[in-house]
């Protein structure tokens, strides 16, 4: 849902070219890896991971890419973020999934839908390698946490980003069920100005 509202938001804009949000595989390491050797493709460096920005599209140049991810997406963001020195957007971020993730160790669903997810334990340790224990530059990163969210604890995510720019919906849930409203926020500081 979040990436179709973003998605309209940049066509809107005049802008799809400078937005992708690739479908990954459940293998964080695989995911990784095939984000990375998407952005080092010239032909799609529009972005990476669960949905990218671009600010110039004549560029690829990390202080103009932006990663917003969702979830364990904000776990990947976090990390790319840090070895890439790009921005990054996070939406209700996992910050502790080697934890959290524990209890879905097996087959499952996926959490928009009814689509089967085979979530294997040696992808614990894959996320182990992806730890980001304290970010580096607090600038490059924007926090939405909704204190509502019934999967993560948004205290967790205000305290694994201090200094960085912050906006913690009072409610809401995990999903962030009403991001339409926050759409241009999230653009605004991907360097994508909606007006």
């Amino acid at each position: 849902m979040k990436g179709r509202l973003l998605s309209q938001r940049m066509t809107a804009l005049g802008r799809a070219q400078d937005f992708i949000a690739p479908q990954l595989p459940a293998s964080p390491r695989q995911a990784m890896a095939e984000v990375l050797a998407l952005l080092e493709r010239p032909s799609s460096c529009h972005g990476a991971w669960h949905h990218v920005t671009r600010a110039q599209p004549d560029a690829v140049l990390a202080s103009e890419l932006t990663i917003i991810g969702s979830s364990l997406g904000g776990y990947y963001a976090t990390w790319l973020a840090e070895k890439l020195g790009c921005r990054a957007v996070l939406l209700n971020p996992a910050v502790t999934p080697l934890v959290d993730l524990e209890k879905y160790v097996g087959v499952t669903t996926m959490f928009h839908s009814d689509e089967p997810f085979d979530f294997r334990r040696e992808y614990i340790g894959e996320l182990r390698d992806l730890a980001v224990p304290a970010i580096t530059r607090p600038d490059r990163y924007f926090l939405v946490a909704a204190t509502g969210d019934e999967v993560l604890d948004w205290r967790a995510m205000v305290a694994h980003y201090p200094g960085a720019r912050q906006h913690v919906i009072d409610g809401s849930d995990h999903g962030i069920s009403e991001f339409a409203q926050y759409v241009d926020d999230v653009l605004d500081f991907a360097g994508v100005r909606a007006g």
